[in-house]
């Protein structure tokens, strides 16, 4: 039994935000000492066939931290030593903001699924851009960057130019989010009109690599809007997909009537669907996201088309050694097919 299958009881019998604090606080401390070569050690999978390039990126691996995990870009080297590809940190805002009342995040137990309303809580772009200017990984970093809550639409693109200028220094790629579900005013921003001027400010600062993320609740008119702009401004990627509002019938737990954004397994065969629905359409990379927690469910969306994945709900029900799972899984049925590369598997659904 793992030190972690010891100590999940404990920290779920904590609230899921505190039980969250604590394993981060455990791995800051951890993070720059010598217990992170030790980490590294034990769930890094180095093998040349899990290698990806995307964005002028070079990936160790395909399987990296989605964002929310590390908002305030506090442990992005030790989630590397856990054996993750990169880290996307954030949502970041300009300014720093404490997100929404307490309880926010909810525990679907019997759906292995959270709930959460966080609200974008963050330290605000200039914290967080000076910590990703002293921070030094061995894999790329990802940075999430967000409209502040009390910013207008009409406001939004001066907002994230100011935001990405800030933390433009430490960041490897940036990934525009306007489709967070749990603050406010981001509904104004999921029309084409909205996400162009957004987009063309940001590459009028120079921003780049660029991706956009979008949301799984988007009829698909409005999907083809966004991937519209995605080929129009000639962006680098795109990260499909953020949170869901809907509940799927199928959902157990006491928790599912909560509001906010519902992420991990039930919508992992949705957002697949949406990887394959966007990878069809753009000739970019694809950051696949929604419901990892498994080889098979990796393998699942690199099929569909997915360069990278992303995963944060399954960290919460598996552990640390998630990571290492599933990139020695990936080999394996890398292997099984005749693949000689995560690369050369992607998009083999299409």
């Amino acid at each position: 039994m793992s030190l972690y299958n010891i100590a999940r009881p404990l920290l779920f019998g904590l609230p899921a935000e505190t039980a969250h604090r604590v394993v981060h606080q455990a791995l800051e401390l951890a993070d720059g000492t010598p217990i992170t070569t030790a980490i590294e050690r034990q769930y890094a999978v180095d093998d040349g066939r899990l290698t990806v390039e995307a964005f002028g990126q070079e990936f160790a691996n395909p399987v990296g931290v989605a964002a929310g995990f590390d908002k305030n870009a506090e442990i992005p080297g030790v989630l590397g030593a856990l054996g993750f590809g990169f880290v996307e940190v954030g949502g970041v805002t300009a300014e720093p903001q404490t997100g929404n009342p307490r309880p926010r995040m909810f525990r679907l137990r019997e759906d292995e699924a959270l709930i959460n309303r966080m609200g974008l809580n963050n330290h605000g772009a200039d914290v967080i851009g000076e910590r990703l200017a002293r921070t030094d990984t061995q894999h790329p970093v990802g940075v999430n960057i967000a409209k502040s809550e009390h910013v207008d639409s009409d406001d939004a693109p001066a907002d994230y130019r100011r935001t990405y200028e800030q933390v433009t220094t430490g960041g490897d790629f940036f990934v525009v989010n306007i489709s967070c579900p749990n603050s406010q005013g981001f509904e104004a921003l999921q029309n084409k009109e909205s996400m162009a001027a957004i987009l063309s400010e940001l590459e009028d600062a120079g921003a780049g690599p660029l991706l956009v993320k979008v949301a799984p609740d988007l009829p698909d008119p409005a999907i083809e809007d966004a991937l519209d702009i995605v080929r129009d401004l000639d962006l680098d990627g795109v990260v499909a997909t953020n949170t869901s509002t809907e509940r799927p019938s199928a959902l157990r737990s006491k928790n599912r009537a909560e509001t906010g954004g519902l992420s991990g397994k039930p919508i992992e065969g949705r957002a697949t669907r949406m990887v394959r629905f966007v990878a069809e359409r753009v000739d970019v990379p694809v950051v696949g996201v929604g419901g990892v927690s498994t080889a098979e469910g990796a393998y699942r969306k690199i099929r569909a088309g997915a360069t990278l994945v992303e995963l944060y709900t399954a960290l919460v029900y598996e552990g640390p050694s998630l990571a290492r799972e599933i990139n020695e899984g990936l080999l394996d049925l890398l292997e099984a097919d005749g693949f000689d590369s995560v690369e050369s598997a992607v998009g083999a659904d299409l």
